[in-house]
């Protein structure tokens, strides 16, 4: 998962795309970038690390012009190299930059397509993929300017050759800004506005909340499909690109990923998360009509309005007995779970007065691995509770994610193969609920009716891309396996310390 951002304005855009970053930073925590346009030609700053760590006032001096694009990334496929930083970059045709959110399921093909178009991608990423088909595109444009037309011409070639999920936003060196999203939806993308002055200044982004952090009006959502041309003199164009859009959000964004003060697809994530809590809660008093629990105790912080909702439908204290270090990333979106196992007890701290000798009712948002739970529940052991009940707003996770979330392989995910009560085993609960995947989808239909689908593939492995073969699942194992990736970066590592003794 990652976040994207693109502003044309009529004045330096620099600070703004940088606090837009900084509010989507829960969306990926492993490297950032920007790229503005000044005077024809691209400004760029991308590393590793926090956007507060990547941009140092000096970079931000360089970062002038009017018009960029921001990305901060939490890598899947890919590996963690600052290599894979985005955005990136072309010179020809105009000079294009792009972002991405997402990740194809054809790369394998797109790759070998490119090669034989004599178009060398140099990293692993999906994204300079699709950068690359957006270039060839553009490239048998033959005017010296693009007009929309021909701009949405080359967004419906680049649709008609993906697979996947993707919210794409590059810039056009002395044209302007184009943002498009997959035929489905998958992946969010938001249009916003800005009255100045000067004139009407345009964004693009992951999430309204980093149009609302930056002083920018909602438009709407951009359709499945839909492309968005912004001129660097401030005209705005859209236009369905796609011949069969249908929408199917991914109903992981509303579980987990967004921030509950962002609205997506017209679904306000908050609103759709107090749902979860009340369907999870009435299933609970249903099932466990003669439970014991004294307290409901959410694992900061996704669960938190979750936990709340379950609370007044059991009637039952709502408590916070952990206390969560602000300054640990989220676990779920460190590279290796080694790093995720490291910092689960660095990130909470147990209040054992809201433990000792009660039974508790343990509630998260969902459970992947597993492992993160079983050390939760030790703390809470160990805090002197005597019974762990644990509640998942989220279904059973069964699937890998192939549409930019590094959920692990099959194999690695605790409910592959098991029951609730085997799972409860596993993590050490003395009892363990998940929610059904039909109220898991009202609950967020609920706030905008007119999704009739959801990307739910974690959950059921129905992939609604239709193109996801046993072998694509097989080839993304072998990209995604701990193993594999520490192997990955340990020789880039290594690759860049040959390179550093042989040119000092």
């Amino acid at each position: 998962m990652c976040g994207i951002v693109g502003i044309v304005g009529h004045s330096p855009v620099n600070q703004t795309i940088y606090d837009a970053l900084t509010v989507l930073q829960h969306r990926g925590q492993d490297a950032a970038g920007i790229v503005t346009v000044d005077n024809d030609a691209f400004r760029l700053r991308k590393a590793n690390g926090l956007v507060r760590d990547v941009f140092e006032p000096k970079h931000m001096q360089r970062l002038q012009g009017n018009a960029g694009i921001g990305h901060v990334r939490y890598p899947t496929a890919g590996s963690s190299s600052s290599s894979e930083a985005q955005p990136f970059y072309v010179n020809s045709p105009f000079g294009i930059s792009l972002a991405h959110n997402g990740n194809l399921t054809n790369t394998l093909a797109l790759t070998a397509r490119l090669k034989q178009q004599r178009r060398h991608v140099n990293t692993t990423s999906d994204s300079e993929i699709l950068l690359n088909l957006l270039a060839d595109e553009l490239q048998q444009v033959q005017t010296p300017h693009l007009t929309a037309d021909q701009v949405f011409d080359a967004v419906g070639k680049v649709h008609a050759q993906t697979r996947g999920a993707y919210a794409v936003v590059a810039m056009i060196v002395g044209e302007g800004l184009v943002a498009f999203r997959d035929p489905h939806g998958i992946r969010p993308l938001v249009l916003g506005k800005n009255e100045t002055a000067k004139g009407t200044e345009y964004m693009v982004a992951s999430e309204s909340v980093a149009l609302d952090a930056v002083g920018f009006e909602v438009i709407r959502d951009v359709a499945p499909g839909e492309a968005v041309y912004i001129t660097l003199d401030g005209q705005l164009f859209t236009r369905q690109c796609a011949e069969n859009p249908l929408y199917s959000p991914c109903i992981f964004e509303f579980v987990y990923f967004a921030r509950p003060d962002s609205t997506i697809d017209k679904v306000s994530v908050y609103a759709s998360r107090v749902n979860m809590g009340a369907k999870l809660g009435e299933k609970i008093k249903k099932e466990w009509y003669d439970n014991d629990i004294d307290v409901v105790i959410p694992i900061p912080e996704t669960s938190c309005d979750i936990a709340l909702e379950i609370a007044r439908v059991m009637d039952l204290p709502y408590r916070q007995g952990f206390v969560k270090n602000r300054y640990i990333g989220r676990t779920f979106i460190m590279p290796g779970q080694q790093e995720r196992k490291k910092s689960v007890r660095r990130k909470l701290n147990a209040i054992n007065a809201e433990f000792k000798g009660k039974n508790v009712l343990l509630v998260d948002d969902s459970i992947v691995r597993g492992t993160t739970s079983e050390q939760i529940i030790e703390m809470a052991r160990e805090a002197g509770a005597k019974k762990v009940y644990f509640a998942s707003a989220a279904p059973e996770i069964r699937f890998p994610n192939v549409y930019g979330i590094d959920m692990p392989t099959s194999n690695e995910l605790i409910a592959h193969g098991r029951d609730a009560d085997e799972i409860a085993k596993l993590i050490g609960a003395d009892g363990i609920i998940f929610q059904d995947l039909t109220d898991l989808v009202e609950a967020v239909r609920m706030e905008n009716p007119d999704i009739k689908q959801f990307e739910t593939s974690v959950f059921d492995g129905n992939y609604v891309t239709g193109d996801v073969t046993q072998g694509y699942l097989d080839h993304l194992t072998q990209l995604r396996n701990d193993d594999a990736k520490a192997n990955r970066n340990r020789d880039i590592g290594t690759n860049l310390e040959l390179h550093n003794v042989c040119h000092p």
